[in-house]
């Protein structure tokens, strides 16, 4: 194949991650190394939403050292900002794509990296669509994100890995914090997690490692029940007194309803997603009203996706990796495509880089598998920890000035 020259653009969109960042940084890297054919990459501010409003920033002045990386890396959150903008049917809106592509040749961009979970893939799928149908050659590749980890063809995303060791550390702290009293109560909380139960799987982790963890996990893989919800909190009654119980944000009846539902006001997001919240507090009600002891129910919030502080190394390395990969291959050729990671072993834990077609993923919703939920349906199995445990292990140097960390802002 032919070397194609011309500048890159990249953006990052949908929900940040403490490992987005890193992402950026491999693909910084990645065109760094490819400067013969790449001499500039732009930033896009806010995704494609800031790309068409003309907000683009050049990225390799910006970044020109490791040292600059490093603390792009450990900086939370989108540091290009993000969107959450659906791209139109490329064959119900060409109009939208002619103009888009008129705007790239105004650059002269002819590569496009898009960070971003399943709705970003859906842009990378379409923008590929329309360009093989248009003699204007350009290579757009999909980088993976998302703390949902609910994306199709990959064994994990970055982000999650990071966001697991936060929720795995705080519900590990909050266990020993409830057992300090002896008086019965229950501990509710709720974890990000619309349609797959990933991180609120990772609950199970203190269990594991330290032996002491949360008594009860509801996934929305398994149908929730109020009854059995009333059982299984006996059961452990019957253990100890004080119980902390982790949920999905997205736990729902057998009907199809989410248990948080009657709480919401029923807004969609930019692609029909409903925003969630108030399954915990639910829950905190039916524990009161049906056993009368002392209760409580709190939401991780955004920490889970921002606690950059607590990432996981191994978590941090495999999104650079990914993000400077994508480079390497789409300047080899690859179009149309997701980088994507292959488990190779679990002991010890190796991973590789892959590449799926991306419009096999966008849109589509990879759940907890029944082999990691236990029967009851309310906790982990040995598999499942066994799939866990490596994505939060190690630790990186975070670089601090003045008692807080430094961040890099673009």
């Amino acid at each position: 194949m032919s070397v194609l020259k011309g500048n890159a653009l990249v953006g990052q969109s949908g929900g940040p991650t403490a490992a987005i960042n890193a992402s950026l940084a491999g693909v910084i890297r990645g065109v760094f190394a490819h400067r013969d054919v790449i001499p500039e990459l732009y930033g896009m501010r806010n995704g494609i939403e800031g790309f068409l409003a003309g907000n683009v920033v050049p990225l390799l002045s910006a970044f020109d050292g490791e040292d600059k990386l490093r603390i792009l890396e450990q900086t939370p959150a989108a540091a290009l900002g993000s969107c959450r903008k659906k791209l139109p049917d490329p064959e119900k809106d060409e109009a939208f794509f002619v103009d888009l592509i008129a705007r790239f040749k105004a650059m002269d961009i002819r590569y496009f990296f898009y960070i971003g979970g399943n709705d970003s893939m859906d842009t990378v799928a379409k923008l590929s669509a329309y360009l093989a149908k248009t003699d204007y050659e350009m290579r757009v590749v999909g980088v993976p994100k998302t703390i949902d980890n609910d994306l199709a063809d990959t064994d994990h995303t970055p982000g999650f890995g990071s966001a697991a060791k936060y929720v795995a550390t705080t519900l590990s702290e909050i266990v020993r914090d409830c057992a300090v009293y002896r008086v019965p109560a229950v501990t509710i909380v709720e974890i990000m997690g619309r349609d797959a139960g990933w991180l609120t799987a990772s609950a199970c982790l203190p269990g594991a490692i330290t032996g002491e963890g949360v008594d009860l996990i509801y996934l929305p893989e398994r149908p929730f029940s109020f009854e059995q919800f009333a059982d299984d909190v006996r059961e452990a009654f019957k253990r100890h007194p004080n119980l902390v119980v982790a949920i999905s944000e997205g736990i729902r009846f057998a009907d199809g309803r989410y248990v948080g539902e009657g709480a919401q006001s029923g807004a969609l997001d930019a692609f029909g997603h409903k925003y969630l919240a108030g399954a915990g507090k639910v829950l905190e009600s039916y524990v009161k009203e049906t056993f009368g002891c002392k209760v409580r129910s709190f939401e991780l919030s955004l920490p889970q996706r921002c606690a950059a502080h607590l990432a996981s190394d191994v978590d941090l390395t495999e999104a650079a990796e990914l993000g400077r990969s994508a480079v390497s291959a789409a300047t080899e050729g690859k179009t149309g495509v997701m980088a994507a990671l292959e488990r190779v072993s679990d002991v010890p834990y190796r991973s590789a880089v892959t590449f799926r077609p991306v419009d096999k993923i966008a849109n589509a919703i990879r759940r907890v598998p029944d082999a990691f939920i236990n029967e009851a349906g309310n906790g982990i199995t040995p598999a499942g920890v066994a799939y866990l445990r490596p994505l939060i292990a190690g630790e990186r140097k975070v670089e601090y000035r003045d008692g807080l960390p430094v961040h890099a802002i673009i």
